[in-house]
């Protein structure tokens, strides 16, 4: 039987001090582990005690801002769509309704040239064409098609801009059920602001007065509050100078520049329009009445009446005079906009709850198209005219570089 050697193998044993580290390290651990558990179960019982929880999202509020983003997404495709249709009905109708206008214009002048059966024949054909041209004139005109192509265009821009904001909040930050509330007031602000049906809810094209387009919630001014710090947090006493003269010149140069322009469009697209399918009438009536009992005027107006129904239809269609109109309108939008954030910021005195000044200042000059010592040039210019009251303001810069 062989026998074990017992000399060659020694045991060492571990000494009592790395004993006992190992052993502190396994009761930290627990300590740790127990810790985490009851501020994880703090958080859960108790929603308002500061824990963990405060770092982590809340599952419900990401799904919820994943839908919205659906949503958002969605109505960006059905207004390019729909976009899309209405820019075909624009150069359609406006061909179409060309096509038939000269067509019985060019009738009405050969039929002035024939007697009998032939006149009759012509007659008729042309007396219908120019009334079938008034309708849909009418109709053309009363919908505008250029400026529900710029409508679309508008509001599937704001809804792309809107799905990249959500987005941003989904990947930098912790969501809370508060940008739930902000981003569906967003889109029941723009679904109002642009809708999609033509019957009922239609933006009205020929308004009484012009306005900016407005496509933001509104939650009303912030009330000034005397007390808070009136710095830090990026803000400082010349900023918020800065933006004050800012605001100053968006209302009195941009605002009021797109403004004016667009009464202008509105104006002009007014008297187009009411010319267009009166043309086109007088041209039905002279053409109806043409014939030996009245001369050669009847045949003149059926046939000079309806050339310039063309020529009005094509520079109101054809130059887009609406959509124009909608342009300026978006764009006094854009700057109202600037506006009311501006001042929102300046009316919170406590900057704690502000924008962080530099961040809003860089945001200003990327959306006036300037740098940040372009910016603080036209401050100082504003500040320097204003100082100089009871003159005359004279060519004064505007706010904005890109428009």
């Amino acid at each position: 039987m062989p026998k074990l050697r017992t000399g060659g193998l020694s045991l060492k044993l571990p000494a009592r001090d790395l004993v006992q580290e190992v052993l502190d390290m396994g009761v930290g651990l627990t300590a740790a582990t127990t810790s985490q558990v009851e501020k994880k179960y703090e958080s859960r019982t108790n929603p308002n005690s500061p824990s963990l929880s405060s770092n982590v999202s809340d599952p419900m509020v990401i799904a919820k801002l994943h839908a919205i983003m659906e949503a958002v997404a969605d109505r960006v495709e059905m207004h390019q769509n729909i976009g899309k249709q209405r820019d075909s009905w624009n150069s359609l109708l406006l061909t179409s309704i060309n096509t038939i206008t000269l067509t019985a214009a060019a009738m009405t002048g050969i039929a002035a040239t024939n007697v009998g059966g032939p006149l009759v024949a012509l007659k008729i054909s042309s007396t219908l064409m120019y009334l079938a041209a008034t309708g849909m004139l009418v109709v053309m005109n009363k919908i505008q098609p250029s400026q529900l192509v710029e409508e679309q265009r508008n509001a599937a821009r704001l809804f792309k801009q809107l799905h990249g904001r959500i987005q941003t909040t989904l990947s930098s930050g912790n969501p809370t059920s508060s940008d739930v509330e902000e981003a569906m007031e967003k889109i029941l602000a723009l679904d109002k602001a642009y809708p999609l049906p033509l019957l009922g809810v239609m933006l009205d094209k020929f308004p009484e007065t012009v306005e900016p387009a407005v496509w933001w919630p509104h939650h009303g001014q912030r009330q000034e509050s005397p007390s808070g710090r009136t710095d830090g947090n990026g803000w400082s006493v010349e900023l918020e100078e800065e933006m004050r003269e800012i605001v100053g010149v968006l209302k009195r140069k941009d605002t009021e520049d797109y403004l004016r322009l667009g009464k202008v469009a509105l104006k002009v697209n007014k008297i187009l329009a009411k010319s267009g399918p009166l043309l086109t009438g007088m041209a039905a009536c002279g053409t109806a009445l043409m014939g030996p009992s009245h001369g050669s005027w009847a045949a003149i107006l059926g046939v000079v009446a309806g050339a310039m129904a063309s020529v009005v239809n094509t520079m109101e269609h054809g130059w887009q005079v609406g959509m124009m109109f909608e342009m300026y309108r978006s764009n006094a939008g854009f700057f109202r906009l600037m506006e009311e954030t501006i001042e929102s910021n300046l009316n919170e005195r406590d900057v704690g709850r502000r924008e962080n000044g530099e961040l809003f200042e860089m945001k200003v000059a990327l959306q006036l198209g300037r740098s940040f010592s372009g910016l603080k040039n036209l401050a100082s210019a504003s500040s320097y005219s204003s100082s100089r009251k009871g003159e005359a303001i004279i060519d004064e810069e505007f706010a904005s570089k890109l428009f």
